[in-house]
């Protein structure tokens, strides 16, 4: 017998010995989102205190290996995907019709979560009161926001993750390349490379979401249990059904009427995307998924590099639209503040221009204090939400990771650059178990 037969008779799936059968990597997430809450249940239940630090340092060691990746993954991934676009005709055109999208379903988000907020009351009858309510360490303004754009060094904005200076940083040095031209090839190439290898480095930590799903999860519920998530029943019945109506109201409308293809085929395509945010509640750490998510459905690669990574750290109709409607609106509520026409307005816009301050990491505190203070409503209010901040940040991550999603196959679809066959035979599988949807070298055309 041959070398290579008896490699296939021992190694191939063909072969007669057991093997253990694979589980499906959503299979896992489901499974452990189920253990995570009967052991932090258990945990909670008999006041077991090793299990409860158990489940609290597994979250959070799945939560910091995500992070460590975040500072370098984003600045190369801006930097790349500008250069990139030297290879899309009317590349400047795309830019602008990507970022009319994100306002346009940003708007279209918020007004969504204030309707749900004043039809709901989620304030009343909480038994909350101010006292319960207690100032947020971190804040974030106007002020803040347009000085903080750019850094007093290079060093800082990676030692303090500052996303949204490390974003323009990446943007400089971006349009830097671009005016170089020939020159800047060698620094072009070796940022291409470290982004590959960060991506590849991050594929490990994805690997192990499910048992990160197991530590987060049980570490909230035997944290919070089910008393304090009662107090907070209609709000966070409120972000969920507002989450779910963007996600599968708005965004399966827009998909068949703007962009005019069949929404299950966008949805079983980002299925890991979407899940994997979910469970980590990081824009930013699911960004290299979402991006090859969307090129599987068919969106040019040099279009989705540009889009996907724009999105990750602007794009946030869960945790910058819905959430802080309904925060806003539950707030005034519990200090007995009265919201007008005026007010509303102003969440709206905060919603659509400061949406960059949610930098794409896990909660959404900068976000909402920002609009608390747009409106002159105590930010001691954050305080109340930040109990109940874990559970109700699974929804609004999925939301802004999908409609990261969303936005470039629209912007794709009526630029006629969309791959419709490679769109139409999206599958659902695990995209480390598959190559992203071939665009070939073509470079699109926008007519």
């Amino acid at each position: 017998m041959s070398a290579n037969t008896a490699s296939t008779t021992t190694g191939s799936p063909s072969g007669s010995g057991f093997r253990i059968p694979k589980i499906p990597f959503w299979a896992q997430i489901v499974l452990g989102l189920v253990l995570g809450a009967a052991l932090g249940w258990l945990a909670r239940g008999q006041d077991i205190g090793w299990l409860k630090e158990t489940l609290s340092q597994i979250g959070g060691i799945f939560v910091r290996l995500l992070k460590l990746a975040v500072a370098p993954l984003v600045f190369f991934a801006i930097l790349v995907s500008i250069t990139n676009l030297r290879k899309v005709n009317n590349a400047a055109r795309l830019a602008g019709r990507t970022l009319l999208w994100f306002l346009i379903t940003s708007l279209i988000a918020v007004g969504i979560g204030l309707t749900i907020g004043l039809l709901t009351n989620p304030g009343q009858g909480t038994g909350l009161t101010p006292k319960d309510g207690k100032l947020p360490e971190v804040e974030g303004s106007w002020i803040d926001f347009l000085t903080g754009i750019v850094p007093t060094d290079v060093i800082t904005p990676f030692t303090e993750l500052n996303v949204l200076q490390i974003v323009f940083l990446a943007a400089v040095a971006g349009v830097a390349a671009l005016a170089l031209g020939d020159k800047a090839k060698p620094i072009l190439s070796l940022s291409e490379s470290v982004l590959e290898l960060l991506q590849k480095a991050l594929w490990w930590v994805i690997r192990l979401a499910p048992l990160g799903t197991v530590g987060l999860i049980g570490s909230a519920v035997a944290s919070y249990g089910w008393n304090l998530i009662s107090k907070y029943a209609t709000f966070t019945a409120d972000v969920y059904i507002g989450c779910a109506l963007v996600l599968f109201g708005v965004y399966p409308l827009l998909l068949a009427t703007a962009a005019k293809v069949n929404p299950v085929h966008f949805y079983r395509g980002a299925w890991p995307a979407i899940q994997l945010a979910f469970v980590s509640r990081s824009s930013v750490g699911t960004m290299p998924v979402t991006q090859r998510v969307t090129e599987r459905l068919g969106v040019p690669k040099e279009y989705a590099s540009f889009a996907v990574p724009f999105g990750a750290t602007t794009k946030m109709d869960g945790c910058a639209a819905i959430y802080p409607a309904l925060a806003a609106i539950f707030i005034a509520q519990i200090f007995d503040v009265q919201l007008g026409i005026q007010e509303y307005l102003l969440i709206a816009f905060v919603s659509v221009i400061g949406s960059a301050a949610t930098a794409g990491l896990t909660g959404a505190t900068v976000m909402l204090t920002l609009t608390l203070s747009t409106l002159g409503l105590p930010l001691e209010g954050v305080g109340l939400l930040m109990a109940i901040d874990p559970i109700i940040d699974m929804a609004r991550t999925a939301t802004n990771v999908a409609g990261q999603a969303l936005v470039p196959v629209i912007v794709a679809a009526r630029e006629k650059i969309l791959d419709h066959d490679a769109y139409t035979n999206a599958t659902s599988s695990p995209i480390d178990e598959e190559q992203p949807a071939p665009v070939g070298d073509r470079v699109p055309a926008v007519a």
